[in-house]
């Protein structure tokens, strides 16, 4: 087949398997196998593949057609512009929590600070915000080893040298006294009996990354509770959540303490991150 065949052909297998964007599904994997720029779809659309490119491809189409999340086929998936390496032991970064990155990075002093990042996964955060601001020294957490190396291997292709990662649940890796300017976190927060869990890419993530306990708050809360022991007086602590949480992380972090709690909207309109200014008692 030619590119402009193959695309053809795949966009209508991937149509037919229900797919909400088999366009785009079909050219990322071709970009994959090719390893050419978007352009190249346009430029040489008679270019014939290759039989090695081609078995390539049937193999990534039908990983796709079973439901597989493009990200973990292709092994790549760009946020903040940042191409990250990912893996099925991690979440795949989504573009909502880009407004994470944003809100963190209103929040950060001109002067510079120390930034952390709770369930870092690949490390997408934390790095973003690394990238962004140089003078700011961003330390990620994970409780997979696997997930930190994978962070630690982002960091090290982008070449970025002013994030550190740590292997441990939440806070535990840090010393006593430990504070930052700003915490962000993309926790844990659907509810284990959530039907979305059955669909859609979410199928291929791990459960650990995806669910908690108390109606997907227990995770949140103890971040909040926690995080109090390691913000710097007028620190902010920042948390992705779902559409529907936003009354509770406000009456968390209000309960809790916190100062100008608010709740930001996604792209979409949702509600996505709620935050909070500490203090102190």
């Amino acid at each position: 087949m030619t590119v402009e065949q193959w695309l053809k052909y795949a966009k209508q297998q991937l149509t037919t398997a229900g797919s909400s964007s088999p366009a785009i599904d079909a050219e990322v994997l071709l970009l994959s196998v090719l390893d050419k720029p978007r352009s190249y779809l346009f430029t040489w659309p008679d270019k014939a593949l290759t039989a090695t490119q081609s078995d390539q491809l049937q193999v990534f189409l039908s990983r796709r057609l079973s439901g597989e999340p493009v990200a973990y086929i292709t092994g790549v998936r760009e946020f903040w512009s940042l191409p990250l390496q990912v893996a099925p032991s991690t979440l795949i970064p989504r573009p909502d929590t880009e407004r994470l990155v944003e809100l963190a990075l209103q929040k950060l002093p001109s002067s510079g600070g120390d930034v952390l990042d709770l369930g870092t996964g690949t490390g997408a955060v934390a790095l973003a915000l690394a990238s962004e601001r140089p003078d700011c020294q961003l330390t990620g957490i994970d409780l997979q080893p696997e997930a930190v190396s994978l962070a630690k291997s982002n960091a090290t292709a982008l070449s970025i040298e002013n994030a550190t990662f740590l292997q441990g649940s939440w806070y535990s890796p840090l010393q006593d006294g430990t504070k930052f300017a700003v915490i962000v976190s993309n926790p844990p927060y659907i509810d284990p009996d959530d039907e979305h869990l059955t669909q859609g890419d979410v199928r291929f993530e791990p459960l650990s990354a995806l669910i908690a306990d108390k109606q997907g708050m227990a995770d949140i809360e103890w971040i909040a509770e926690q995080g109090r022991c390691h913000l710097s007086d007028g620190g902010w602590l920042m948390f992705e959540h779902g559409y529907d949480q936003g009354p509770l992380a406000r009456d968390c972090l209000t309960a809790l303490g916190y100062c100008d709690v608010v709740t930001e909207q996604d792209y979409a309109g949702h509600d996505r991150v709620t935050m909070g200014c500490w203090k102190g008692l």
